[in-house]
């Protein structure tokens, strides 16, 4: 093993209510980091990507999600160690949220308004790519 952690996520998206067009991106709020970011964690043992990306956008927004494109992995250094997230585009389907240990809330936003609310730069980029593979995005 190399030390590097191996975490997945989402970015969670859904058609606006009408007349509303886009898309609404899902973002949370971590409590423990006072941060905004889109879903992830880490893989548990014997977990693919994509099945603890599926995983995590449950437990942190309630929603079920398809994953579609995979977008690039982002890595950086987190705690001292080296850290890689693989993030999928996924449509939110059924659920809701309720606030729990991890997350204390979410908020679903329009692209530029999730842009300014993100709290990291990296995850700008992986908005970015998010939205080349969205029609209509």
């Amino acid at each position: 093993m190399n030390g590097t952690v191996r975490a997945a996520g989402c970015v969670l998206w859904r058609r606006p209510p009408a007349p509303a067009t886009g898309v609404e991106l899902c973002l949370v709020h971590r409590p423990r980091y006072d941060d905004w970011s889109f879903p992830k964690g880490k893989l548990k043992r014997g977990e693919s990507l994509r099945d603890a990306a599926v995983r995590e956008v449950l437990e942190e927004t309630g929603h079920h999600c398809v994953p579609g494109a995979v977008l690039p992995m982002v890595r950086y250094v987190a705690n001292g160690r080296p850290k890689e997230v693989t993030y999928w585009s996924a449509q939110a389907t059924a659920g809701s949220f309720v606030p729990n240990r991890e997350v204390d809330g979410v908020l679903w936003l329009p692209p530029a308004a999730a842009r300014t609310r993100l709290t990291q730069p990296r995850d700008r980029d992986v908005l970015d790519a998010a939205l080349r593979t969205l029609p209509g995005a």
